[in-house]
This record gives structure tokens, sequence and C-alpha cells, in this order.
């Protein structure tokens, strides 16, 4: 039996729970509005929007995405919107209150972003006869992949959270200091870990869909 095969998740079961962190996200903004908290009005509203990516990408470029693939990518954004809000009657957010949410957060995000990495190079790699990419360099290229990516974020933190002290204004990202920059990154290349060894169990099926996109634009050029 393939690694895919024995972690399984029913369609219907995957769209129950998609709807269910939609309507939570719905209600964040609601609860961000409220609150007059843009950090939390725009990471929701954001989460919410991803959370239709993988029926886009699905309906208009025909990449299978199975129920796993869209709740996992589902999970990630829903409890990253999730962690700017506290308990009710809390003036701190789970990412203040709760010590591991911050970790979580960054290996299920840096997971999924080190999926699109892989899935894009690998699919580079089928597709070319040029390009010869042997696996340990796949291995490699994901976890600097997604070190890059944790690195851009964190500057991306560093920025937004200077402007808003600047301005006064409210901040969308909020950056914690050096030592949480190092468990994040550190939380990054776990997440990138995960992918690099079991991506190919989970994500062939869009590798597929992927060679086959770029053999019809070969094709039509």
């Amino acid at each position: 039996m393939r690694l895919r095969d024995r972690v399984t998740l029913a369609p219907d079961t995957q769209r129950r729970l998609t709807r269910a962190m939609q309507v939570v996200l719905v209600g964040l903004v609601f609860i961000g509005l409220d609150r007059g908290n843009v950090g939390i009005i725009a990471n929701s509203a954001i989460a919410l929007g991803v959370t239709y990516l993988p029926a886009t990408l699905e309906r208009d470029y025909r990449i299978p995405m199975d129920a796993r693939l869209t709740l996992w990518i589902t999970t990630a954004v829903f409890l990253h919107a999730l962690g700017t809000v506290g308990l009710p009657g809390s003036q701190l957010s789970f990412y203040q209150s709760v010590w591991w949410w911050d970790h979580l957060t960054h290996a299920l995000s840096s997971s999924v972003v080190a999926a699109a990495g892989y899935a894009t190079v690998r699919a580079i790699d089928l597709h070319s006869e040029q390009v010869t990419l042997p696996p340990r360099f796949i291995f490699v290229f994901i976890l600097l992949f997604v070190v890059a990516f944790g690195v851009l974020w964190e500057v991306l933190e560093f920025a937004v959270g200077g402007l808003g002290s600047v301005f006064g204004g409210a901040t969308i990202l909020t950056q914690y200091g050096l030592e949480d920059t190092l468990l994040d990154l550190v939380f990054d290349i776990i997440g990138g870990l995960v992918v690099a060894v079991w991506g190919s169990a989970y994500l062939s099926d869009v590798v597929g869909a992927l060679v086959r996109h770029l053999e019809r634009r070969t094709d039509e050029a």
C-alpha cells in the first residue's frame, strides 16, 4: 500500500470542514470590524480568499486538488487568521497567549510553500529533457526555497510592523523579536523537511497536471 493511501479523507468530509472554516473566517472579519482591528480584518479576508484557491486551480487549470491537499491548504491559512484573535474578552491573540501557535502556523504555512516549490521544480524536471535534477538536489532545493521565503516573510513582518509604529496604526503582521524570528525559521525548515521527505507521495497528481500543462504550452508555442 502506498503512503498516500494510508491517510484517506472523503471529499464530502473535506467540503464540510472547509465550509465550516470559511464560515468562521467570515465571522472573524466581523469581529475585526467590531474591534476596529485592521490586522484581524486583513488576515481573515485574505485567508478566506485563499480557501477558494484550490477550487479555482482545479476548475481553471485542471490541477487535481484532492481532499487532503485542499484541507491542508485551508487549515494552514485558517489557523493563521484565527491566531490573530484571542478568546472572547481577552486582549491577547492566540499568537500572544499560546506559545506554540506561531510555531504550528509557520510549520504548516511553510509546508504549503514547500509543496508549491516541489511541484513546480519536479514538473520542470520531468518535462524538460535538458534539465535533470537528482532527488538530493530537489531535497536541498526545497529547504533553501523555504528558508528564502521564510526570510522574506520575516523581513516583511519587520517592515510592516515598523510602518505601523511610525504611522501609529494597527499592523497586519507583527514581529516579536530576533529570538522569535530564529524560531520561525526553524519551524519553516521543519515544514520544508516534511514535504522534502513525503512530497512525492502526496503531490504526484499535481506534478503530473503541471507536466501536462507545460507540454500543452510547448505544443502551442
